[in-house]
């Protein structure tokens, strides 16, 4: 959960920024150039900026970057499946019990769930997008949202609620810092998709009857919203459970909150509907997280098995047996990063902190590339492709040309925005590898 690393308020403000001054001109610059170039991110780079020119290596970095967001994000989904596993054999009790986590993510019972996953990836993926994932989408993102909502309304009843909420929606500015930057950008660009080649290659589907200026604002609305209530859940529940929480040592947590506060938020309904009924919820809740995720990693798998496909000329069969063996080789590296391997767990050494191969992906490709591949499209709309980019942004939307969100894209895309992902990515250079701080 980033909002705990970012300090709470600090990061939402933050967060909301870069959507609406950042995310949403780098998302409508990804859908044009996919549309326009009916092509993946490797393609698409290279039709436009023509086969001897170096911004053709720009598609090969959106290649390998989702590829390997896809690695790390596997293993997360491959938790969210255990979890869900457990708590249908009755083991929601001790899932709530501290230590539980720990002991489940270097258990052996992972490879059987990461298997699980990768045949359903696949099964999914040779369907292609529009059968296998819109489908998957239209029916349970709206039924996880709903139940979003009942379980937020549920956790603030809770006593001390209200400390997390506090933390959570008054922002403290005086957190904000690099690394509360690095964080919410990093998370923007994530929950967005954006520098992954997703866009691109989802803008390749689109028709040019749709709006790229509507579709980016829907989808940031959409998923602007989601996360919102999603903090909004899990800190006022990391206080309920623990009201001695100190909000310093929130900057430690990560991705392992959903797993280490929610089973026991879901068991304090016991008192409600009982054990049954609350092990029913807890369920149903992990089984919605979990198509959801399956669902975004369908998406980011997609990008590099399109590249294959375009640019090598193979079936959709063949390209993803490839990219599925190299993804599954590196996904057993990193589950058994947490403590099953010794060299994998004590990976690398940067800033003076050990890592894990986990440790070293998430860092090296969610902290500190995605920002980059956001500069990079930003420099390569503003030096080669800012015209072409206005003549696909009208397709679809009459009304574009002369309104003032096409007055700020051509400034923002040219000015500011290329500025600030520059200084977000070389203090997160220093500050990550280095503990250098610009900042300090």
């Amino acid at each position: 959960m980033a909002a705990t690393k970012g300090g709470g308020g600090a990061f939402l403000v933050c967060y909301a920024i870069f959507v609406v001054f950042i995310c949403i001109p780098i998302m409508m610059a990804e859908l044009a150039l996919g549309r326009r170039t009916q092509s993946d991110p490797i393609g698409a780079f290279r039709r436009e900026a023509g086969e001897e020119s170096p911004w053709r290596w720009v598609g090969l970095l959106f290649f390998v970057t989702p590829f390997m967001i896809a690695v790390f994000y596997m293993v997360i989904t491959v938790w969210i499946l255990g979890y869900f596993v457990e708590i249908l054999l009755g083991n929601l009790t001790l899932l709530a019990e501290p230590g539980t986590f720990q002991q489940f993510i270097n258990n052996n019972s992972v490879f059987i769930y990461l298997v699980v996953v990768a045949v359903i990836v696949n099964v999914i993926l040779l369907k292609g997008v529009k059968e296998g994932i819109e489908r998957t989408a239209k029916l349970l993102m709206p039924a996880l949202f709903v139940l979003l909502l009942c379980l937020v309304g549920f956790v603030l009843t809770l006593e001390n609620a209200s400390l997390g909420v506090n933390y959570y929606l008054i922002p403290d500015l005086t957190k904000i810092d690099a690394t509360t930057l690095n964080i919410a950008l990093s998370q923007a660009f994530f929950s967005l998709s954006l520098g992954m080649g997703i866009l691109i290659t989802y803008g390749s589907y689109m028709s040019r009857e749709e709006s790229a200026q509507s579709n980016s604002k829907f989808v940031a609305g959409a998923d602007t919203a989601v996360a919102f209530f999603a903090g909004l859940l899990i800190l006022p529940a990391i206080f309920a459970i623990n009201p001695d929480t100190n909000p310093s040592q929130l900057s430690d947590s990560s991705i392992g909150l959903i797993f280490t506060y929610l089973p026991g938020v879901f068991l304090e309904l016991e008192s409600v509907v009982g054990y049954t009924g609350a092990s029913a919820v807890a369920a149903v809740f992990f089984l919605l997280v979990f198509m959801a995720a399956l669902t975004s990693l369908v998406s980011i798998t997609e990008v590099p098995a399109a590249s294959l496909i375009d640019g090598l000329g193979l079936s959709r069969k063949k390209a993803l047996v490839r990219i599925s063996t190299c993804m599954l080789i590196l996904t057993m590296a990193c589950v058994t990063s947490f403590g099953m391997s010794e060299w994998l767990t004590d990976f690398a050494v940067y800033a003076d902190s050990r890592k894990s191969l986990f440790d070293v992906i998430v860092d090296l490709f969610y902290d500190t590339i995605l920002p980059l591949n956001g500069l990079l499209l930003c420099l390569f709309v503003r030096t080669r492709w800012k015209r072409t980019m206005d003549d696909e942004l009208k397709l679809g939307d009459t009304s574009y040309i002369g309104s003032y969100t096409k007055r700020y894209v051509d400034f923002s895309l040219s000015t500011f925005i290329p500025i600030v992902l520059f200084v977000i990515f070389s203090n997160t250079v220093a500050d990550k590898y280095f503990g250098i701080s610009f900042f300090q």
